[in-house]
């Protein structure tokens, strides 16, 4: 039997299974004419903003292609004696990827701002029908977004010639994820500007200065703010978790290629197969998930999370010994392919791990959230600092788990009988591993918006008590999954870019090998490059390479907090105007104009993502054609080392001001309207940029910047 087979089978699978949930969430009710109001409002808000984004985002990607297509028009790749012009292809393939990514998006928040409405009716009936609303909506995303960037890369790989010419293939998708990437950080960063620009200015004026409940009616930003909750994190994160699986696939293909003397084709295909599998594991799970009128929802969530990474773990000691078996033409000595198995068995640890790390610093069960929630009794000065320090100290685990990662992988692929290219593939199949339950974490991640949606929806239609009781469990638990998947696309981001690092220093070395002898022989820089491309921090050119990309990491996100306040800046002007100047608003007999609110924050967003999202796809290549591969490289190295710890420190540090407030809306230290929940608030409205729009974003540009630099390589030999 070819598994093989299982690639196209199960991306198709998953389709027509996204249907069925479809299907079945628009047979649920629509609840209350209240209810349809405030939901029809977040709809068309949620779709105006999306079309006026992917129609800027489209046309950039357009001309992004055309430029592609002339720039590489003469580039080829492969060995000496095999090369293959990329031009075309790369440019097609940046542009499948960068459509396939708009339309993950797409379908995501499609079906999360039908799905809310579902989820508010459900809750007036039963906890399990608003249960099974919200987590089918978050399904479909969690599906649409793994089979599409399945689909896409094995459709790519089999039209390139994968078959005929499977050495090559590979490196002429690397645009389709160049693609994905592009869009992905345009649709991170839009979305991620306007919810908490939205969320910052309601909770500001609302909150503070009002003194009003959260998604209180009367208030004129909070149809935006849930809005906001789709377009950033379903379609946003959609988006982002989309260029994800496709980048790290196809850096764990180019790794494949030193190995198909030895595992052949199959080496090639093994991070498909592996996603294929995680696919079906993850719609096993998906189907578990089933929740009871008084159990904590969480509990039936991680039922189907450990449902999904057991069956996972089995797939994949069936695929690993079906794929990754062989020998060594060096040595003639059988492959330990049990290796590779226990390689992928520390990826699926490590996800466990992020998720448990994640946990400890933003629950609200845990000394770190509860430190800032104490803090916060002192005022908002040491709430900032409590959270800052919390921040950082959340760096150090995930850390020194994902450098443990690595080192456990490669060691395990470098004993499995290959060397040093078989420690390099053991990290590729890590990644395989923490990435095989990446469509059930995703349901989960947009899981949350949803929720947090449904109670918005609750609070505005004038729902019993009783209604908002269950919405108000699920919305808690929603913050928790939204939580724990950023720590989780972190994780894999760092994983994964340890091997689209080593990608691109084998595709220089692949490069240079098909160049001219003489041009090499004229060259002392080129002869330099003999099986490894060697990085030398003392030479000054690539030194200046690390120290840019440190930079970029700051400067990029700098300018995507600062874009938040400043939109925010216009939310509250126009909130303050509408409670001034709108008689009888603030004593509920007048109508707030919504529409105002979100018109301003979808300019806003528009206009303030494009500076840092054309910094990251601008700075790459400069360095990497002004200063050289080697430079490039460092630029990418350092890059991603500080894109991590710096997106970790964001993600946490936020989410952990975020449940502090809530530990105190809870009733601790004085609870609703104190003191100590004024500051909290504050807390919480410095770390929403931090956790839903700079922090995830860089999840982005680390993979961007490997892509960039993958796609673009043969440009960066201009001047040596």
């Amino acid at each position: 039997m070819d598994v093989t087979a299982i690639i196209p089978v199960s991306g198709i699978f998953a389709l027509l299974f996204v249907a069925y949930l479809t299907w079945s969430i628009f047979k649920m009710d629509r609840g209350t004419a209240d209810m349809q109001n405030v939901a029809d409002a977040i709809r068309e808000g949620a779709y105006a903003f999306l079309r006026r984004q992917y129609g800027t985002i489209m046309t950039l990607a357009v001309v992004v292609a055309v430029l592609l297509y002339f720039v590489t028009s003469k580039q080829t790749v492969g060995p000496a004696g095999k090369q293959v012009v990329i031009g075309y292809r790369t440019a097609l393939a940046f542009f499948l990827g960068a459509t396939c990514s708009a339309i993950a998006g797409f379908i995501g928040m499609y079906v999360a701002v039908n799905s809310n409405i579902r989820a508010a009716a459900g809750a007036l009936r039963s906890f399990p029908d608003s249960l099974k609303a919200s987590f089918r909506g978050g399904a479909v995303t969690g599906l649409a977004v793994t089979a599409l960037s399945l689909l896409g890369v094995w459709g790519l790989f089999t039209a390139y010639g994968g078959r005929t010419n499977p050495e090559i293939a590979p490196l002429l998708i690397v645009g389709y994820g160049f693609g994905a990437s592009f869009v992905a950080l345009f649709a991170q960063l839009g979305g991620g500007i306007y919810t908490k620009a939205a969320d910052v200015g309601a909770d500001i004026v609302g909150k503070v200065e009002a003194g009003i409940p959260e998604d209180d009616p009367r208030n004129p930003a909070v149809v935006a703010d849930l809005v906001g909750d789709n377009v950033g994190d379903c379609a946003g994160r959609g988006a982002d978790l989309f260029e994800s699986t496709a980048a790290e696939n196809i850096g764990a293909m180019v790794l494949g290629i030193a190995l198909y003397p030895v595992f052949g084709v199959n080496g090639l295909l093994f991070p498909l197969v592996a996603r294929a599998f995680g696919i079906i594991a993850s719609i096993i799970g998906i189907m578990c998930v089933r929740g009871k009128e008084n159990e904590d929802p969480m509990w039936a969530l991680n039922r189907g999370y450990f449902v999904t990474t057991l069956f996972c773990v089995i797939f994949l000691y069936y695929v690993v010994n079906n794929m990754l078996t062989g020998v060594n033409p060096e040595t003639g000595q059988a492959i330990k392919s049990m290796n590779f198995f226990w390689c992928a068995i520390i990826g699926v640890a490590l996800s466990y791990i992020f998720v448990l790390l994640t946990q400890y610093y933003t629950d609200i069960h845990f000394r770190p959230v509860k430190e800032i929630a104490k803090a916060c009794t002192t005022g908002p000065a040491t709430t900032i600092i409590q959270g800052t320090a919390v921040g950082m100290e959340s760096v150090a685990l995930p850390v020194i788990f994902i450098s443990a990662a690595i080192y456990g992988a490669y060691t395990l692929g470098a004993t499995s009988g290959l060397g040093a290219e078989g420690g390099l593939y053991g990290t590729a199949v890590a990644t395989m591993g923490m990435l095989s339950t990446c469509a059930f974490i995703l349901a989960m991640d947009t899981f949350g918006p949803i929720t947090d949606n449904a109670g918005g929806i609750a609070e505005m239609s004038g729902a019993p008590e009783t209604v908002r009781l269950r919405t108000d469990r699920l919305d808690a638990c929603g913050n928790t999954c939204k939580a724990l998947t950023k720590g989780y696309a972190i994780g894999s981001a760092a994983l994964a870019t340890f091997l689209l690092f080593r990608a691109y220093l084998d595709e220089v070395v692949i490069k240079v090998q098909a160049l001219p002898a003489e041009k090499i022989a004229a060259n002392p820089e080129l002869q330099m490059i003999g099986k490894h491309l060697p990085v030398d921090i003392g030479n000054v050119k690539v030194f200046i390479g690390a120290f840019v990309a440190l930079m970029l990491v700051f400067l990029f996100s700098s300018t995507a907090i600062r874009a938040v306040g400043n939109a925010a800046q216009s939310v509250i002007i126009e909130v303050r105007r509408q409670f001034r100047e709108i008689p009888g608003l603030m004593e509920g007999k007048a109508k707030p104009e919504y529409g105002r609110c979100v018109d301003i924050v979808t300019a806003r967003a528009l206009k303030e993502m494009v500076l840092p999202g054309m910094l990251v796809v601008v700075t790459p290549i400069l360095v990497g054609i002004l200063l050289g591969p080697a430079a490039a490289a460092a630029f990418l190295m350092v890059g991603t080392i500080g894109g991590v710890v710096v997106a970790l420190y964001l993600n946490n540090g936020g989410g952990a001001w975020d449940n502090a407030k809530k530990l105190i809306e809870l009733g601790h230290y004085g609870g609703k309207g104190s003191e100590a929940h004024a500051a909290g608030v504050v807390g919480d409205t410095v770390g929403d940029p931090f956790k839903d729009t700079a922090g995830p974003s860089l999840h982005v540009l680390v993979k961007l910047i490997s892509t960039i630099t993958l796609v673009l390589v043969g440009s960066f030999f201009m001047f040596i």
